[in-house]
């Protein structure tokens, strides 16, 4: 049994739509090289299939409805979504992916990862861009599970797989912080392991959804506070809910300012992050990840996606804190050939 859908095909939308545009039958049937019969006929097929009137025919100009208005201007829009369609099948047939997914750890700086959106939207690419927000183990598993296409601020680990290729974004040196109120504040140097595991940490969530995940600069049965990312790490630390250990480019306006008070411990902690991606020979680089591994490449870009900057409102804000900068002189829009 036939249904309104089967009529209401690409080549019967723009017929209709012609006769929308001439203003009667026989213009309309001059203009599809139709003979104006055949062109009525089709017409009254379509109305019945709806059952309503899409054409007044009281008089010799072909005058919609308000039923035919309505889906004249679906028409079009229908039309110009076919059109869409079939451009962006030819563009993602160059190359582009049809959707590039980047996972970004809390470590990294989400405003540089927006900069580098915006220069990648402004493209103009076929490619549909979105961003996950990940901590620890759980932005490489997005990757490795094919959650996303490039994961920054992760740290490899054996097994990931030949696909999975990965480089060095940068160091990123911690320090342990408390607020200036916290009792370690005032405690000898260096904190030894039993000093620190007598008070609460504040610690990042892992956000991988299976497995036990990371643990990082815990103490066996330490009391600790988990929060789901690096910015509410710091802001849980200045409120002395806890200490722990903060990038160093992260603390250290607060630590200048007063807020928060760096201590020396035993085992300095620092972190090699990396970026990483799929590639191999049956599934290469389209052209969105090329773009983005040719952002990756400059030195300012890399440093500057490791050097997080969040305002954190409590009590007062140091001051001289600034936007990482531009990065428009470093970006390129090239992709590697």
């Amino acid at each position: 049994m036939q249904t309104p859908r089967d009529w209401l095909t690409p080549e019967a939308l723009l017929m209709l739509q012609t006769i929308g545009q001439k203003g009667s039958f026989a213009a309309a049937a001059r203009a599809l090289n139709l003979v104006p019969s055949a062109l009525t006929y089709r017409v009254r097929q379509i109305e019945d299939a709806l059952d309503v009137l899409l054409f007044d025919r009281s008089a010799r100009q072909a005058v919609p409805t308000a039923a035919g208005h309505e889906l004249l201007r679906e028409a079009s829009r229908l039309l110009d979504d076919m059109d869409a369609v079939a451009n962006r099948v030819r563009r993602v047939a160059t190359g582009w992916e049809a959707v590039f997914t980047v996972a970004v750890d809390s470590i990294i700086s989400r405003s540089v990862v927006m900069d580098l959106c915006a220069r990648f939207l402004a493209l103009g690419a076929p490619t549909r861009l979105r961003l996950r927000y990940e901590t620890l183990s759980g932005t490489l598993a997005a990757l490795t599970s094919g959650q996303a296409d490039l994961a920054l601020g992760v740290v490899p680990v054996p097994g990931m797989g030949s696909d999975i290729k990965h480089n060095v974004m940068g160091v990123i040196p911690f320090v342990y912080a408390v607020a200036a109120h916290h009792p370690l504040a005032q405690a000898p140097e260096p904190l030894t392991d039993a000093v620190l595991q007598q008070h609460r940490a504040v610690a990042v969530a892992d956000s991988i959804s299976r497995g036990a995940g990371l643990t990082i600069g815990l103490q066996g049965g330490q009391d600790v506070f988990t929060v789901p990312d690096m910015p509410s790490k710091l802001e849980a630390q200045i409120r002395g809910l806890g200490g722990g250990f903060l990038p160093q480019s992260l603390a250290q306006p607060y630590i200048n300012n007063g807020l928060l008070v760096a201590k020396k411990v035993h085992e300095p902690r620092n972190s090699t992050c990396h970026c990483a991606w799929r590639e191999s020979s049956k599934t290469p680089a389209g052209q969105a990840l090329r773009w983005w591994q040719a952002q990756l490449e400059h030195s300012a870009t890399r440093e500057a996606l490791l050097r997080p900057v969040h305002l954190v409102h409590v009590g007062s804000t140091p001051s001289g804190i600034t936007h990482p900068g531009s990065l428009q002189a470093h970006f390129s829009d090239k992709v590697n050939p």
